[in-house]
């Protein structure tokens, strides 16, 4: 009974796949790692803590299928641009110049506000993923890691891009508890040879994890890609026998139809970024369609240098608001569908649908509680999906769980120090910026 937690009369919003949402008045019982008992009447003597869950909705949490977690130091540096002058005249330059430390500490924050807002688990790409695996392990939170290899075409950097990817599964796959696990992150098809995704897609294959690749985020990326194969993207990808249901395809804005028809018959995973893809004008992902044609699509935030925050449920209502003004239509993109998108979907991208992304005995106790006492959530008409959706944001969440651990308590975090962190993200940032000039 040492790590038994009860929380006692809440409602319960547990999303079912197909765009369906169960809500129910219950208790939930957690024994370490895991969720023991659903059921209106558990016994108080049965936990060692209890949680009030009255005026509050217990929910899976929230699952990032798509982020650059350390990209929160470039948080509002270079913004109003379209992404090729943004990437190469801004973060590229100022990427060169990080390090382990500044990755760690751009993780730790990113891991701050996620837990303030509700994921439990996030599947990132980027660099000196060590460091982020350390973020992760004393953050307590959830972490797919891929290191983000781009060779564009030198030899030398793509055997160094494949040694540090297989360097990191055999140093931290099911590390942290098994909080960590590792997929190969081959950038994409613009930034990396045929040679590299070919290797990435062997060394997927061989240690049985998944791919997280950018597809398809702009026009501009399709027309070169086009040059330089005589293939749009996932025509390429398939051409050169890459494509699978293991692979996380973020982005897809861009999208032909045989390309769609690609997408649905390999089991392609597409995670959907719709604030990034509105604020860098890269244009409005076919989701609504590929949704209706039974295409799995989870949502990402991406970096918090291109969205600029992590909020989960904020991207749930740009996703559907997206949608629906795209479409014309009003039923596009469902309060329930999103949801089920932001946590459901999500782990069954990641492989993790029989561990998390919804609320069922014996799963892991990643859970996380709204408070419904909330000026922006009055009145309650329909709190089990429209308010959260439409009328929520992350700082309604009041607790966080992640394997059967608190990590944040009536708002307040258990085991990061916020201040000792936004400190050093600080000096870190005017050190690199400094640096760069």
């Amino acid at each position: 009974m040492d790590n038994t937690i009860l929380i006692k009369d809440t409602t319960i919003l547990n999303p079912k796949g197909n765009g369906v949402l169960e809500t129910k008045k219950s208790s939930l019982l957690i024994e370490n790692d895991k969720i023991a008992k659903i059921d209106e009447n558990i016994d108080e003597k049965s936990a060692s803590k209890i949680i009030d869950g009255k005026n509050k909705i217990l929910m899976p949490g929230f699952v990032n299928t798509h982020t650059h977690l350390s990209m929160t130091l470039f948080r509002s540096i270079a913004d109003d641009l379209s992404l090729d002058s943004w990437l190469n005249d801004h973060i590229w330059p100022i990427e060169a110049k990080l390090n382990k430390d500044y990755c760690y500490s751009g993780a730790l924050l990113g891991a701050i506000e996620m837990i303030k807002s509700g994921t439990t688990t996030f599947s990132d790409m980027y660099f000196y993923m060590d460091g982020v695996a350390e973020a992760v392990d004393k953050a307590g939170i959830r972490g797919i890691l891929s290191y983000g290899m781009i060779d564009f075409g030198d030899v030398e950097k793509r055997k160094n891009e494949i040694k540090e990817s297989v360097s990191l599964y055999k140093n931290f796959n099911n590390s942290a508890d098994g909080r960590i696990k590792v997929f190969f992150g081959p950038h994409s098809t613009y930034t990396c040879s045929k040679e590299l995704l070919e290797e990435s897609r062997v060394q997927a294959s061989k240690y049985n994890t998944k791919l997280h690749i950018h597809m398809n985020e702009t026009e501009k990326e399709i027309n070169d890609v086009k040059e330089a194969t005589g293939m749009r993207p996932f025509e390429y990808l398939n051409d050169i026998g890459f494509l699978s249901d293991d692979v996380i395809a973020a982005h897809c804005v861009w999208l032909s139809d045989k390309e769609k028809a690609l997408i649905k018959e390999k089991g392609v995973k597409v995670s959907h970024n719709p604030c990034s893809n509105m604020k860098l004008s890269s244009g409005v992902a076919p989701i609504y369609e590929m949704m209706k044609n039974n295409v799995s699509i989870s949502l990402g935030t991406d970096g918090a240098s291109s969205n600029n925050n992590l909020d989960m449920i904020e991207e749930m209502k740009f996703a559907s608001l997206l949608q629906k003004v795209n479409t014309l239509n009003p039923l596009a993109l469902k309060a329930e569908e999103v949801i089920n998108m932001a946590t459901l979907n999500g782990a069954d991208a990641l492989g993790l649908n029989n561990e998390i992304g919804s609320i069922e005995e014996g799963k892991k106790a990643d859970l996380i509680l709204i408070d419904t006492r909330e000026a922006n959530l009055s009145p309650s008409n329909n709190l089990a999906s429209s308010n959260i959706v439409y009328s929520a944001n992350g700082n309604n969440v009041d607790t966080t769980i992640c394997n059967g651990k608190i990590l944040m308590e009536n708002k307040k975090l258990n085991f990061l120090d916020e201040q000792e962190v936004y400190n050093k993200v600080n000096e870190d940032i005017k050190e690199l910026k400094d640096s760069s000039e």
